[in-house]
Order: C-alpha cells, then structure tokens, then sequence
C-alpha cells in the first residue's frame, strides 16, 4: 500500500483512461484527481500540489508540454511528472522531459506496470523528504554538488536542474570511474526496471550534459562507454568531500 493520503492527480481527455488509472491507484489506497484538460490541471495542482502527477502529452490547449512548464515555474517544481503518450509522440516524449517531465509510458500500457511506476516516484519523493540535515558535499574540479541543498554549482554559478537530472548526477558522481549498466542505472534513479526502455534515462542524459557540461559534444564528466553505459569521469579530480 501507498503512504496513506498519497494523492495523484491524473490528467487526459480520454475519460475511460482517467477512470482506469483512478481505480488501480486508489485499490492502492492514493487519493486521485482527475482533470480532462490543462488549464484546470494547472489550477488544481498550484491550488494543492500533489504527490505525483500523470499527464497526457497530446491535451488540448495549452498541452502537456506547456502544462508542465507551467507547473515546473510554479508550486510543482519537484513534483514528479509522468507522461502518458502514444508510441508516435517521441518527439513529443523527447521534449515533455527535456521541459522538466520525469518519466513516461505509452498507451496502451499495463495499470500494474503505471502502478509500480507511481509508487517508485513517489517512493523515491519521501526518501528525498527524509535526508538529515547533515549530508556530504561531492566536490569535483570545476563542479561542486550540495547533498543537502540539492544544488550544484559550475565553476561557481548555479545550475538549474530538475529532480531527476540531480538525482542522475549524484547516483554516478558518488562513485566515479564505476561503469553504469543502463538498465541499472534507471533502476537506482526510477527505483523501478527499466522493461528494456532506456530512452527516458538517455534522454535526462543528454539535458544533464548540456547544463554541467563545457562542451556537451565532448563531455568530461558523464562520459558514454560504448556497448555498457555511462560513468562519471574522475579525470577532473575529486578535490573534497564535506559532511
């Protein structure tokens, strides 16, 4: 069973989805909302945020991609987000995560497989809640990442990350040099498997890269190793680590 008054709020067009999805969830014992578009998902989830929210990629105006950013600028800006897309929206996927969306699944999909995926979110979201106060820094030449702040910092300047994306970098910079199997890694990040699905954690990858990244082309610190996965490079040198 979920965290009793977990709530979810679930939004999609397509009434016999959103009924779906509320009956496996609350046999789970979450709290679901349900919203058929985007202005009053938007309404609803600033007025209460709730735990996790799935939303559907292909809404009406404003759709899922301008509904996340909404929420990403508002009071959901850790909130995870789940999209719900269909197999023909990859472009779509592509951009929902790169705008601040956590994960996806495609119609149809399995309501034991969207279950699982919820409660590893949401799993993933308490433990967050629950760091001590005191946790280490992991500071690298040029990065320097606060565990307990949940910030980083390249050569002095802040980087905007989204949840996920610091919750990648963390996984891989806490043992450097360590070669991450992809299936693996979406298992330490999602806490769920993967189903052979990677795409979402290349994805988050990639947008980390661009952020941490000097030259994204020719990354130096999350660094690809062809036929296995990523690994975080210990070439720059870790100078200290604070706690």
């Amino acid at each position: 069973m979920s965290r009793p008054n977990a709530s979810v709020l679930v939004v999609d067009d397509e009434l016999e989805i959103t009924e779906l999805i509320k009956l496996y969830l609350e046999r789970e014992g979450y709290a679901v909302h349900t919203s058929d578009n985007g202005t009053d998902a938007i309404r609803m989830a600033e007025s209460v945020p709730p735990d996790l929210i799935i939303l559907d990629v292909s809404l009406g105006q404003p759709d899922g991609i301008e509904v996340c950013r909404t929420l990403r600028r508002g009071n959901c800006g850790h909130v995870p987000i789940l999209f719900l897309s269909c197999k023909s929206e990859d472009a779509d996927i592509v951009l929902g995560l790169t705008e601040g969306g956590d994960d996806y699944i495609t119609k149809p999909f399995s309501p034991s497989q969207l279950v699982a995926r919820v409660q590893a979110h949401i799993r993933r979201q308490r433990m967050r809640e629950r760091l001590p106060e005191t946790v280490p820094s992991l500071n690298f030449s040029g990065l320097d990442i606060d565990l307990r702040r949940l910030e980083v910092r390249r050569n002095g300047e802040l980087i905007a990350l989204s949840v996920k994306e610091f919750e990648l970098l963390t996984v891989m910079a806490r043992q450097p040099d360590r070669v991450f199997p992809l299936d693996e890694l979406y298992r330490l990040v999602w806490h769920t498997d993967s189903m052979g699905d990677t795409r979402t954690l290349m994805v988050h990858v990639s947008n980390l890269r661009k952020k941490i990244e000097p030259d994204p082309a020719s990354p130096i610190y999350i660094q690809t190793v062809r036929g296995f996965g990523y690994r975080f490079s210990s070439d720059q040198q870790l100078v200290r680590t604070r706690g």
